[in-house]
């Protein structure tokens, strides 16, 4: 058996075979089953379920706060772009609306082990205004000692207040956008963030005794090539981040309006990005970084190595984590929960967020519950997804199945990628090969039940 810490094996040939879309699986189903017909209704149900369970889980909270000053022509999230910052004092109330609403259908004792602050960029909001949300939100929850408590910053936004206070609240993991350290690809994505800045704030963050500082990059990005984006590469590894995650540009200019402010004939071609990709895995897997899985690399002596190599690594919609087993609540407009066996999502436009908090309390507009199948299936994705090996023996144990006959379909879809490489089919575990890393969202699709369904999948994003 390979290590899971072996680095992917670059096979440019084989990549360009199977790059198509494809999900990238921090929901089974993934978000476009989502459906009104799961409503506010139908979530403070489950709640109450699993309210009641002997033993509830712990819980993991996820706060979407969603503003900044100007757009980023990359940009693909949820985001209010405005000057005025007294929104978030109007926006924090209406958060804290909802955070009643849910802290007072919970059962007594339940800590959280997880908490996240996104965006947008929090750092949008002044400090005294974020206080005021940090204030309501040890008032309505019980924290764990040992939590995890996480926050995105925009080093542009990010204010020395900001810091003082994610300091003496305990914050322990910081992530900051950097995405391109070359002048020329920052003017092109609107995205002015000199170097100089950057390291001040990450240092900043290393004297304040932050525990785990992530950075996350892009490439694929207007006017990158290998070179030029070799340079950004060797300065994030001097820095010494704990995480990294280099994400994918996706040019979706038809569903993303403001994208069309990128001029197309700046982007590095295919086979440049291939090239780009290709330089990244080598220069972070041989400069002191372990290969986590889709577009992540962390220190060998990071949490989430030992989860990997354990197989107890989890992927939810904040990204890889240890903490599987919580009851995820998204607060927040546009935010997905995942609790019990449903998946919940916020109403996506402001206004409508906040009349329905005004209204109701909680604000979802559509989710899914899901079911036997679907539970089993999203396990099936998810330990091939986060611990490259699958052992069939454990899927059987858990649903009462044969799992060759209940996934014959899936596994004859597999034999060519075996064929190819990318795997390896045991009469007891599935194993995915180093070759096949880079792909595991390929391997992943012959379990989904709703692609073999749809036929494609072309409302996601390519696998590569």
């Amino acid at each position: 058996m390979t290590h899971r810490w072996d680095p992917p094996v670059f096979d440019r040939e084989i990549i360009l075979k199977y790059d198509k879309p494809g999900p990238r699986y921090t929901s089974y189903p993934t978000a476009p089953y989502f459906h009104a017909g799961f409503d506010g209704q139908a979530y403070e149900r489950v709640i109450e379920e699993t309210n009641r369970e002997a033993v509830p889980p712990p819980l993991s909270l996820y706060f979407h706060l969603p503003f900044c000053k100007s757009v980023c022509y990359f940009c693909g999230c949820n985001v209010t772009f405005t000057k005025d910052r007294t929104l978030g004092d109007l926006y924090v109330d209406h958060v804290l609306r909802e955070m009643d609403a849910l802290a007072g259908r919970m059962r007594p004792g339940r800590r959280v082990v997880q908490l996240h602050w996104g965006g947008g960029t929090p750092t949008f909001i002044p400090a005294r205004v974020l206080e005021r949300l940090w204030e309501g939100i040890k008032v309505r929850f019980e924290l764990a000692p040992d939590a995890e408590i996480g926050v995105e910053i925009d080093p542009r936004e990010v204010t020395d207040e900001h810091l003082a206070l994610f300091a003496q609240a305990g914050f322990n993991r910081i992530s900051m956008g950097i995405q391109d350290f070359d002048p020329q690809v920052q003017r092109a994505v609107h995205r002015i963030q000199p170097e100089e800045l950057t390291r001040r704030v990450f240092d900043r963050c290393r004297a304040l005794g932050m525990e785990s500082i992530n950075v996350d990059l892009i490439y694929g990005l207007p006017y990158q090539s290998p070179d030029r984006f070799r340079d950004t590469v060797e300065k994030i590894i001097a820095m010494g981040p704990d995480r990294i995650a280099v994400f994918n540009f996706a040019y979706l200019p038809e569903m993303i309006g403001h994208q069309k402010a990128i001029p197309k004939e700046a982007l590095p071609s295919p086979p440049e990005k291939l090239s780009i990709l290709e330089m990244v895995v080598e220069r972070f897997t041989t400069g002191g970084y372990a290969y986590i899985g889709m577009d992540h690399f962390a220190r060998p002596t990071d949490e989430l190595c030992l989860a990997l190599q354990n197989r107890t690594l989890y992927r939810n919609f904040q990204g890889y984590t240890t903490k599987a087993g919580c009851d995820l609540y998204g607060i927040g407009v546009t935010s997905i929960g995942q609790v019990g066996r449903c998946y919940a999502q916020n109403a996506k436009e402001l206004g409508d967020y906040q009349r329905r908090i005004r209204e109701r309390g909680l604000a979802v507009f559509r989710g899914v519950l899901l079911t036997d199948d679907d539970v089993m299936r999203r396990d099936v994705i998810t330990r091939l997804m986060c611990h490259f090996v699958l052992y069939k023996a454990e899927i059987e144990e858990l649903y009462g199945i044969r799992f060759d006959e209940t996934f014959a379909d899936a596994l004859e879809d597999l034999k060519p990628m075996e064929a190819d490489g990318l795997l390896s089919l045991y009469p007891d575990r599935i194993e995915v090969c180093p070759l096949g890393r880079l792909l595991v969202r390929n391997i992943a699709m012959p379990f989904d039940a709703y692609l073999r369904k749809a036929g494609e999948a072309k409302r996601f994003s390519r696998t590569v």
